[in-house]
């Protein structure tokens, strides 16, 4: 399969064609990147992987791959785009992983301001969740994303509707309907036969569209004066989950961003950026038999985190941000994806120029069953080749 992939996109590379159709698509010129992302890290623990949330935090002392990304776009035809992002990983163990994390056509001319989006892709709930890691502030995700949306964000097969809403300020209604299965329909139907908060996930095929997972979300955006902007969001998450034949997650978030530029910036800089995200999570869990049998109960957890960025002179970033996570119902101390958490991180950041950077930040973590706090420090760095798309506002 790795050898597949590879070969086919030497030919996309290459600008190979067998019809007058390929001929076509080549002249659209395709839009194709490499993306490399590596931290090395230290700790006063030694298992970090048990520490960071995310599948593409740093997961071990020493260096992690923490991301390899091959992304290609380009106009298909007059009526859509389309986008592929394959990602290449290295675990602990030395193990290599590729995998298709993104690809889906969007609509470029849809009437009554509609836009269509359809195949495999992040869905677009809160800021961070269709963010790919090379475009994060910090080296790693929030606590929040990792606990909630699963170490690799929650995406899937599906589709998606936007609607750019008639009004004075920049205004946007989106619906999403995916799969929600596997490691990345995490709190959803998940992977049959893993175990999640004590319960053995079980297998629950799609019998009906309430088997899905729907994806709502409202965001508006506006100029409060010719320096600074704010955009609002709240998003939904709502589908069946797999502790249980009948049972149900429903997730609800709001997302705040604040950005302040002067008129006389230059290339960006300076500037402050403000972001918050709250998260709360409803789990219907089932019951479960055997020496220790657990009761049906709905476990209802909350979390999320704040963060301030200030670009002080090109090229350099510095920031801080603040994570909070906690559960009730069950027995929150006793699972380390509910126990309460909190994570205080500050980190600066140079950027040589827009096809590189590295950044230093350091993680204090009071972790409800430790005995004392966790210090951790990580240095990144990246490096990309190509064209890469702009990143959203």
């Amino acid at each position: 399969m790795r050898a597949m992939l590879i070969v086919l996109f030497i030919f996309l590379a290459a600008g190979s064609d067998f019809s007058a159709e390929a001929q076509q698509v080549s002249s659209m010129n395709p839009k194709i990147s490499l993306d490399g992302l590596f931290a090395v890290g230290a700790s006063t623990v030694p298992d970090i992987e048990n520490i960071e949330t995310g599948g593409h935090d740093p997961n071990q002392r020493g260096i992690t791959v923490q991301n390899v990304e091959l992304t290609m776009s380009a106009a298909v035809d007059p009526y859509f785009t389309g986008n592929a992002n394959i990602v290449y990983q290295i675990d602990k163990q030395g193990e290599s992983t590729v995998e298709l994390e993104e690809a889906y056509l969007t609509s470029t001319s849809l009437p009554w301001n509609l836009q269509l989006k359809g195949g495999q892709f992040f869905n677009q709930f809160g800021r961070l969740n269709a963010t790919h890691p090379h475009a994060w502030d910090f080296i790693d995700q929030p606590l929040v994303n990792g606990r909630f949306l699963g170490p690799d964000g929650l995406r899937g097969p599906g589709l998606q509707l936007s609607y750019l809403l008639p009004l004075p300020i920049y205004s946007e209604a989106i619906i999403a309907v995916q799969n929600g299965s596997g490691g990345t329909g995490f709190s959803f139907r998940n992977t049959p036969g893993e175990e999640l908060f004590g319960r053995t996930v079980v297998d629950r095929p799609v019998k009906s569209l309430a088997d899905m997972v729907i994806v709502p979300r409202l965001l508006g955006s506006v100029d409060l004066t010719d320096t600074q902007t704010v955009v609002l969001g709240g998003s939904g998450a709502f589908g069946a989950n797999g502790s249980r034949t009948d049972t149900q997650t429903a997730i609800y978030g709001a997302d705040l961003y604040y950005k302040w530029k002067p008129l006389t910036a230059e290339s960006g800089w300076p500037f402050v950026g403000w972001q918050s995200e709250v998260i709360m999570r409803r789990y219907q869990a089932g019951s479960t038999a055997g020496p220790t049998p657990l009761q049906q109960e709905t476990l209802r957890d909350r979390g999320g985190y704040t963060q301030v960025l200030w670009g002080f002179t090109r090229p350099w970033v510095t920031g801080v941000r603040l994570d909070y996570v906690a559960g009730s119902g069950g027995d929150p101390a006793a699972d380390p994806l509910r126990e309460r958490r909190f994570r205080v991180s500050p980190d600066i950041t140079f950027y040589p120029s827009e096809f590189s950077k590295w950044r230093l930040q350091y993680n204090y973590d009071d972790i409800q069953s430790r005995d004392k706090p966790v210090h951790s420090v990580f240095l990144q760095w990246e490096f990309m080749v190509g064209e890469h798309g702009a990143h959203k506002f």
